[in-house]
């Protein structure tokens, strides 16, 4: 998980943390996530090797702090670029949906960059909707970032 998310961190716009993860960084993402905002872990499984290589992880966050945001939250999903296009993140997202639904969420919002096409057609094709775009609020690789906001009503 910890290499998928620093290979983003480092190289790309998907996420907008700049700093790497450590190991103990992700040992404290991985203990915060309990309940409804646990994470979920995608393995690819060779029969030749003795276990599955983690290819993506998705997971839900709460949206907002204030108490009265409680019924919506956010969602991360990241899958290895060594192995896009397979069908793992839609497998992702549709487990994460169904634990949002499980667990009384009203809505789930994405927070996408807005040159991430494949974020968008994966949360396009999962039913999410187009409500907005913040405009030059994010600076990584010395350019100007936009978020498109996407949200799916539960």
């Amino acid at each position: 998980m910890r290499a998928i998310y620093n290979h983003e961190v480092e190289h790309h716009t998907t996420t907008l943390d700049m700093v790497p993860r450590s190991v103990d960084d992700q040992r404290d993402w991985i203990a915060a996530r309990s309940g409804a905002f646990s994470a979920i872990v995608a393995e690819w499984t060779d029969p030749d090797a003795p276990s599955g290589e983690v290819v993506g992880f998705a997971s839900l966050s709460p949206f907002r702090d204030r108490a009265a945001y409680s019924p919506t939250v956010e969602n991360s999903v990241y899958v290895s670029r060594s192995h896009a296009g397979r069908g793992i993140g839609r497998a992702l997202m549709h487990d994460l949906v169904e634990r949002a639904r499980d667990s009384g969420f009203h809505s789930i919002i994405a927070r996408i960059e807005s040159s991430g096409e494949a974020s968008l057609a994966l949360h396009r094709a999962c039913g999410f909707e187009l409500i907005g775009v913040e405009r030059e609020v994010g600076r990584k690789h010395r350019r100007w970032l936009d978020m498109t906001v996407m949200q799916l009503m539960l």
